[in-house]
């Protein structure tokens, strides 16, 4: 849920400000992070009062009682000294987690707002839904909430390799990762790890288990991560889709995720089994 706010509540005390110019961040030059201000020391923003919302708290014990703020200057660029631009993701991948679920949440609930403005039924202008995180139409009364797109995410070893594959939008950063998926309409999450697994690479997989999960605001997936074992096949990569995939043994990795991704996490604790092997 998203509150919105009024100016006298803003300035109470400092808070987060995740500040959204088209796809970018604004940020604070000096510090490279989301900035934690008054709202009195970001005075650029007051034209834009009624477009600031608070975020729920967060869960993080040292900073659940700094309150979280998301502004959307829609397609607006701000000339401040000691304010830059930068893309989402190169943020998401240097920060530690709190700024990564601060960040991931609010772009969702961004996203959400920009692509929801009409109604989806009908076609009228939808409003903002005060006291939860939705967009309600008067004139049919649908109300849309936000998407949440189930992926899969699955590491794979034959007990002493990991199979790890370069997809084609990665090419030019040559970085291998683990295999994933949005799971299709009427597909179990382990069916949509035995599909995508034979889709991409040409092999078959056993013994499927749960890792952990990790919503990926690209826009709005909840990437569910499985370890799953080789069970036959040689690998035939995909065409538009795979541009290589490969055997690495675990002294002899190529370029991987970050471990703040959960791609990156399952590559370390998929190493760790076959060491123990």
């Amino acid at each position: 849920m998203m509150i919105k706010q009024s100016k006298a509540n803003l300035d109470t005390q400092q808070a987060m400000w995740v500040i959204f110019s088209r796809g970018k961040l604004l940020i604070q030059t000096r510090v490279q992070t989301i900035p934690v201000a008054h709202f009195s020391d970001l005075p650029f923003l007051n034209s834009y009062i009624d477009d600031i919302h608070q975020l729920p708290p967060l869960n993080d014990s040292a900073h659940r009682d700094v309150p979280v703020f998301v502004v959307d200057l829609g397609s607006q660029h701000i000339e401040e000294d000691g304010w830059e631009r930068v893309p989402l993701r190169s943020l998401l991948f240097t920060e530690q987690d709190i700024a990564f679920t601060v960040i991931g949440r609010a772009w969702q609930y961004i996203h959400f707002l920009r692509t929801h403005q009409y109604c989806g039924q009908c076609g009228a202008k939808a409003e903002r839904v005060e006291w939860e995180m939705a967009m309600h139409c008067h004139r049919c009364g649908h109300r849309s909430y936000p998407r949440v797109s189930p992926c899969i995410i699955v590491s794979i070893h034959n007990n002493q390799q990991i199979l790890l594959a370069k997809g084609v939008r990665h090419k030019e950063a040559n970085m291998y990762s683990t295999l994933a998926g949005f799971v299709e309409s009427g597909e179990s999450l382990e069916e949509a790890v035995h599909r995508e697994v034979f889709e991409e690479v040409g092999v078959r997989v056993k013994n499927l288990r749960y890792f952990n999960s990790q919503p990926w605001p690209f826009p709005h997936s909840l990437m569910v991560g499985f370890i799953a074992e080789y069970d036959g096949g040689d690998i035939r990569c995909q065409e538009n889709e795979i541009d290589d995939a490969q055997w690495f043994d675990a002294d002899n990795l190529p370029n991987t995720p970050p471990k703040i991704s959960i791609a990156g996490q399952l590559i370390e604790e998929t190493l760790s089994l076959i060491s123990n092997k």
